[in-house]
This record gives C-alpha cells, sequence and structure tokens, in this order.
C-alpha cells in the first residue's frame, strides 16, 4: 500500500482530535524524559516540538508519533556527564543525526531485522528497570543532591545505590504524597476499563492533580509548601525574541574531540534501531494495516535530531507510547502528529508559567509506571517460557545494561546471543539425512539459504564423520550465499582428502561462479548390473523401505534429469507391479521410485488377463524384473462397485453405462460370498467398509494365484527362484503397504509380515 498521506475533510476531524490527545499525553513525557535524561527541561520540550513538526512532516508513517524516548535517558544522561556540557552533547546529537541520514540515503532500515529479538527486548526491560531506579527518589521527594543540584546521572552501582541512601534522609512529605497519589491513580487508570478508553489520557489526570494539589498545600503551609527545587522549571519567555534566547546552540568548538563522535555512533545506533522497532510495532497496530518505508523513516528521524541538536533538543525517535495513543484516539495521518508538536509550541511559548506549576514528583511517577510496563513481569515470564536461548541473552542484557552503560550492555547482550547461535550452528547446522539409494546409502547433506563461517567447524565436523569408503551428497540448491571458506573446505576434501579415504563426493545445485559442477556419482536409478545382483527377496525389502519414506515424508533425493538420460539407452526394472487405476495408489510414488525401476500395469480392481499376462512374462523373462507384485488398495471403487452389483443381481453395463466393464466385475466376483449380501444390508457403513476391504484383499490372492495358474513362463522362474508373486494392500488413509504371501510363492516364511489393516 502506498506510503503517501492524503488529507481530506473526512480525516481532519479525526487527527485534530489525536493530534490533542497525543499532545496531552506528550506533554508531561517531555517534561519527564528531559527530568530523567539530565538535560534541561525546556530540551524536552524542543525535542516534542521537533519530533511532532519537523519529523512529522518529513515522515511517510502514517501513525508513528516522534519525540525524546525515555529508551535513550539512559544515553542522554552519560555522555551529557561524559563530555562535560550540554553544548557539546548538542553537537553529538547533531552528528548522530546525520548519520541516520546517511543510514537512510543507504537504506540501511533493515538493519533491526538482524538483532535478536531476546537482546532488544532485554534493552527495553533494562531502560525500564533504570526509570525504576532513578524515579523512585524523585517521586518521593528527593530531587538535590548534596551541592544542591538535580542528580539525575547515569544509573551505575555507586550513584543509584546512593541516591536510595541519601533518600531516606532528604524526603519531603508534600512531594512524596504527590508522587504516591500519582502512583496509585496511574495504576489504577489502566487496571479499570472504562478510564484506560477513556479520551483524556491518565499523564494528564496525574499532572493536573498534582499542580491542584501542589496548590493546596501552598496554602497549608509549613513544611507541606513544594518550593521551586520540587517543581518544573522552563523558562518564561515574554516574547518571541527572548524566546529565542532560550535555544541553546551546540558547541562547535568540540568538533575535534573523538568524544562526540563516539557519544554520536551511539545516540545514531540506538536511536535507529528503537525507530525500527517501534516503526514495525505501530505498523502492527495500525486498524488500516499500512506499512511505514523505514530507510525513508531513518532519513526524517536524521533531519529531525540534526534540527534538534542545532537548537537544544534531546535526541528524538519514534515513541510507541504516543503512537499507541495516536491509533487509539482515531488519528488517520501524519497530520495528527504535526497537530501535536505545534500544539507543544503553543504551549511552550504562551503557557511557561502553568507549566511551573507541574511537580517533579508527578513526572518522576508517570516515568517510573512507564518503566514497571517495560519491564513487567509478564515480559519476564514470556522470555522464561521460550527457553534458554531466548532468557539467557535478555537476562545478561539487562544486567549488563543496570551495571555498566547502554552501549556496553547491548554488545554484551550480542555477544552472549552470538555465542548460543555458534553453539547452535556447531550442533545442528545442517540437515542431514542417511539415503539408502540402490547403490548402497548416501549421506545427503542440504546447505542452508546463508552458508557463512559459523558453519565452518560443523561442516567440517560432518566430514570427518563420513566412514571409510563412504559417500557424500552436498546440496546446494535452497543456498543463496556461501562463504568462501566453506567453498574452500569443499574444494579441500574432494580434491585432496576424499581420494585417501576412499570417501565419494557428489555435488547438486552449486551456483556457476563458485565453480563446482554438478556431480553425481551414486546409483539412484535400476542398471543391468544391480538388477543381476539383486534377489526377489532384496527387491520386496527396497519396495518396503520405499514405502515407509514415502508414508514418513523422506523420499530420496534423485536427479531425473539424470535418470532419464541413463534410461535413454535401456531400461532394466526390478519389478512388475499390477495395480488398479485408482488415481490414489500410484505404485512409484507409493513405493518411492525412480525413473525406469519398475514396470507398472494397471487395471480396474488389479485383475488379470492374457494381455495382463504377456506384458508380466515379458518384464521378467525378456527385461529381467525379479519380483511380481500385486497390489490393491482399500476403499476401492472397482471391488464396491462389483459388491454392489452382486448384491442387488444387477449387470455392470446396465448399471453404469460401461460397454466392457462386465469381465472385470466378473473377476472381482469370484472373492465374493453372495450368501453375505443379506446380511450386509443390515450392517453399518462401517461395516460394508470393512466388508470391501476384505473382498479386495480376497481380489488380491486371487489374482496371485491366477498369475501363477495360468502362466506357465511365470510359474518356471518361480520354481526356480528367479522370480516371487506376492500381494499386497495399500491403505489410501495412511498410505501404509502390507505385503503379504499364501504359500504358493517361493519366497520364505521371513517375508511374511503381520497385517496392519484390519480386515473382517
Amino acid at each position: 500500500m502506498p506510503s503517501t498521506t492524503v488529507f481530506s475533510r473526512n480525516t481532519f476531524s479525526r487527527d485534530l482530535t489525536a493530534g490533542v490527545v497525543v499532545f496531552l499525553v506528550a506533554l508531561p513525557l517531555c517534561l519527564g524524559v528531559a527530568l530523567a535524561s539530565n538535560a534541561p527541561l525546556f530540551s524536552g520540550l524542543v525535542a516534542g516540538i521537533v519530533g511532532g513538526i519537523v519529523v512529522g512532516i518529513l515522515s511517510r508513517s502514517h501513525s508513528s508519533v516522534s519525540g525524546p524516548a525515555a529508551g535513550l535517558t539512559a544515553i542522554v544522561a552519560a555522555q551529557v556527564t561524559q563530555l562535560g556540557s550540554f553544548q557539546a552533547f548538542l553537537l553529538a546529537v547533531v552528528v548522530a543525526g546525520l548519520m541516520q541520514i546517511a543510514l537512510g540515503i543507504a537504506r540501511a532500515g533493515f538493519i533491526a531485522a538482524f538483532f535478536p529479538s531476546s537482546v532488544i527486548k532485554g534493552l527495553l526491560a533494562a531502560i525500564g528497570v533504570i526509570l525504576i531506579l532513578k524515579q523512585i527518589p524523585h517521586a518521593l521527594g528527593h530531587d538535590t543532591d548534596p551541592e544542591g543540584e538535580m542528580s539525575f546521572s547515569q544509573p551505575d552501582h555507586e550513584n543509584t545505590l546512593s541516591e536510595f541512601a541519601a533518600m531516606l534522609g532528604d524526603l519531603h512529605p508534600g512531594a512524596a504524597v504527590i508522587g504516591l497519589l500519582s502512583i496509585a491513580v496511574l495504576v489504577f487508570w489502566d487496571k479499570f476499563k472504562p478510564l484506560k478508553k477513556a479520551i483524556v489520557p491518565a499523564p494528564l489526570i496525574v499532572v493536573l492533580l498534582g499542580v491542584g494539589i501542589g496548590r493546596l498545600f501552598h496554602i497549608l503551609g509549613g513544611r507541606w509548601v513544594i518550593e521551586g527545587s520540587h517543581l518544573v522549571q522552563v523558562p518564561v519567555a515574554d516574547s518571541l525574541a527572548t524566546f529565542c534566547e532560550f535555544l541553546q546552540r551546540p558547541d562547535f568548538s568540540q568538533w575535534n574531540n573523538p568524544a562526540i563522535y563516539t557519544a554520536g555512533v551511539t545516540i545514531a545506533i540506538v536511536a535507529s534501531l528503537e525507530t525500527l522497532l517501534n516503526l514495525e510495532a505501530v505498523d502492527k497496530l495500525d486498524p488500516h494495516q499500512r506499512s511505514s518505508p523505514p530507510s525513508r523513516e531513518l532519513v526524517a528521524q536524521g533531519i529531525g535530531n540534526v534540527v534538534a541538536g542545532l537548537i537544544g533538543g534531546i535526541p528524538v525517535t519514534s515513541v510507541i507510547v504516543r503512537s499507541s495513543v495516536n491509533i487509539n484516539a482515531g488519528g488517520r495521518t501524519k497530520l495528527a502528529t504535526i497537530i501535536h508538536g505545534i500544539l507543544i509550541l503553543v504551549c511552550v511559548m504562551f503557557l511557561p508559567v502553568y507549566l511551573n506549576m507541574v511537580p517533579l514528583s508527578c513526572l518522576a511517577a508517570i516515568l517510573l509506571v512507564t518503566g514497571l510496563k517495560l519491564a513487567s513481569p509478564t515480559l519476564v515470564k514470556q522470555m522464561w517460557s521460550e527457553g534458554r536461548y531466548q532468557f539467557t541473552p535478555f537476562v545478561v542484557t539487562v544486567a549488563s545494561i543496570v551495571l555498566t552503560d547502554l552501549l556496553i550492555g547491548i554488545l554484551i547482550g550480542l555477544a552472549v546471543s552470538v555465542a548460543f547461535i555458534l553453539n547452535s550452528n556447531l550442533r545442528r547446522p545442517l540437515h542431514r539425512i542417511v539415503e539408502k539409494h540402490l547403490g548402497g546409502e548416501v549421506m545427503h547433506i542440504e546447505l542452508a539459504n546463508q552458508v557463512s563461517f559459523f558453519h565452518k567447524a560443523a561442516l567440517d565436523r560432518a566430514f570427518n564423520e563420513i566412514p571409510q569408503g563412504g559417500h557424500v551428497l552436498l546440496d546446494a540448491r535452497n543456498s543463496v550465499y556461501i562463504d568462501p571458506d566453506i567453498l574452500s573446505l569443499i574444494r579441500e576434501f574432494k580434491d585432496k582428502t576424499w581420494p585417501v579415504r576412499g570417501v565419494r563426493v557428489s555435488l547438486r545445485g552449486f551456483r556457476e561462479k563458485y565453480k563446482l559442477q554438478d556431480d553425481i556419482q551414486f546409483v539412484d536409478y535400476s542398471t543391468r548390473e544391480l538388477q543381476g545382483k539383486l534377489t526377489p527377496k532384496q527387491v520386496l525389502q527396497i519396495l518396503k523401505e520405499g514405502n515407509e519414506r514415502f508414508r514418513t515424508g523422506r523420499r530420496l533425493t534423485r536427479d531425473f534429469g539424470r535418470q532419464i538420460h541413463a534410461a535413454a539407452h535401456g531400461q532394466h526394472p526390478l519389478a512388475v507391479v499390477l495395480s488398479c487405476i485408482d488415481s490414489r495408489s500410484p505404485a512409484e510414488l507409493v513405493f518411492d521410485l525412480g525413473l525406469g525401476d519398475i514396470f507398472s500395469v494397471r487395471i480396474a480392481g488389479n485383475v488379470t488377463s492374457t494381455n495382463v499376462l504377456g506384458s508380466m512374462e515379458y518384464g521378467c523373462a525378456v527385461a529381467g524384473a525379479r519380483l511380481i507384485l500385486v497390489m490393491g488398495h482399500t476403499h476401492c471403487g472397482a471391488v464396491t462397485a462389483a459388491v454392489d452389483l452382486v448384491c442387488s443381481n444387477s449387470n455392470a453395463e446396465q448399471a453404469t453405462g460401461c460397454q466392457h466393464l462386465e469381465p472385470i466385475v466378473r473377476d472381482i466376483q469370484q472373492s465374493i460370498d453372495p450368501h453375505q449380501c443379506r446380511r450386509l444390508d443390515q450392517s453399518s457403513a462401517h461395516e460394508k467398509e470393512a466388508f470391501v476391504n476384505a473382498v479386495a484383499r480376497r481380489n488380491v490372492s486371487h489374482t496371485v494365484k491366477t498369475i501363477l495358474a495360468q502362466s506357465q513362463t511365470i510359474r518356471d522362474l518361480a520354481h526356480s527362484g528367479r522370480v516371487a508373486v506376492v500381494g499386497a494392500m495399500y491403505n489410501i488413509v495412511s498410505g501404509d503397504i502390507d505385503i503379504f504371501t499364501d504359500g504358493d510363492s517361493p519366497l520364505d516364511g521371513e517375508m511374511r509380515q503381520e497385517s496392519v489393516l484390519e480386515v473382517t
């Protein structure tokens, strides 16, 4: 679906409503994210304006809303501290934006797909843990450090724990009441469905409640009064010129500082990943299921971050909270996100006095509850249920980010995830099947779609496990890319190793550029040499094994083009199969056979005649087949018709209009007891089905005896042991073959087996 945005009267009212709702949610979040990032509160509002207006205009996403994200709070706080000033950090934001533009132009929007979901979920959960740890003190009114300045630096094993210790001796009762009450409202709001679906968002209610209680405490006086250090402090502009003075500029004198570019890379990577992941999630939430171009979104976000860095804003990304609110509020086009940005701008320019009435503790409560959603017990339980390959990288990522920093934590999580991937590739990276072809066993190795150097160790181990004198087939038909190291390993094994160990190597499906031609060295079809070596018992065993492969879905890999060429110079079938014409019982498929492996004679009801006998005599006496197999099947239409006709005393031609069907019906009816027809009239459908299947089995036995009785040629071959004649019943429901003998066949008792078909 095209990603262009179309504005119309029908969508404007919905977009206007959605834009207002998103604005009400975004305003406290902009302040809260800046607060948690150890950045000026004004910079969070600037980022909200840029994310709404600039990114909103450039993006081709219909529903995504951009702004300062909680996912970047740890990075912003750490980099502001490390770079020494907020102005230097703004230069890093500009660098990050330029990198995002370059990534978008290079169409790198696909990169998010290569990050394991366990690491991404660990990243989000770790951000949630950081938000919880950092906002608990501020939710209880601990907003100053010993020097009197606000402390929102990167959480670590010193800062976070020391804040908790200091918090116990520095709690503000008024701010704490507002913080705890705000948390209770937010939790209750999500639990109560009518409130959860209300147009007025919970964060706005919390902010208004905080302002109202703060005014009440001001009237009460005393230690309950919330002073300026516990309130939002947005600069108040009395004119546009004054407003512009509040916008900070990057410190371009730091352009040669390597730390600027390290920070820029960190911001670009994390902001891009968060944007791409949120974009995918938002598209899934979109009721119209529209898709957003990810590379275009990177360009839009990059330009937004360049603008934000130039005018004093913290980094922006696509934000799932605001985007989901936009969708739930009925937003149809990107006009909704533009409207929300304009409203933030108006509020900052004309209503800053009211913003400065907002207690910091209620903003901390909003971020704390956001952290609880990101690091929810439900997420931990879900990751645990997905097994150690998902849970271990997830836990390691969370712990590493909380104890170190976000970038190092992600790298550690990726390293653990890659280690699990390597371990999995080492144990089960290749699909290996031992195939029993007519010429012997072949180790069939199917290469993956992408064969990288990760597979080298596993492939080398598979080569070493091939026994002396064995045979291996390397199948690359499904491979799009094969690493040069893998190709070198294959060539070395084929040209140097296998002659010493006597291992034959067959190749199939390698692309022309790899310079490995198709070379099939094993025999997967019947030849004169094989035909002469096999006994009737061995041929029957081949048919049994073929049926087992057919039934279990493990059919042999065959090169039919090669078989066509080989069969053009003569045929050497192993068996003659007399089967019914029923379309559900093709002998070549049922026994998993190749081209030229059998003579197939098909006639309704698998009955015999002089023509059929002549064909079978030729197949055995002249062509050299070692086995004659008469194959009936369950639910046979010809047998069912024969039963119905004998029980109704009807003629085949009269009943069906088929002129030449009567001889076939009469042959089948020799296996039917007419006296059972009266009992059959009173039988259930299941009992009639069992009776028809029993007749089909007796018909097979009758045909076997008829062949031996009427063909002197076949009888002599059978007595000499050169040919065996056996019967079989094929179950069209299960795919099983039941092969049986009746005592007149030269096959000994070892070939008998219990029937898998219940007949009565």
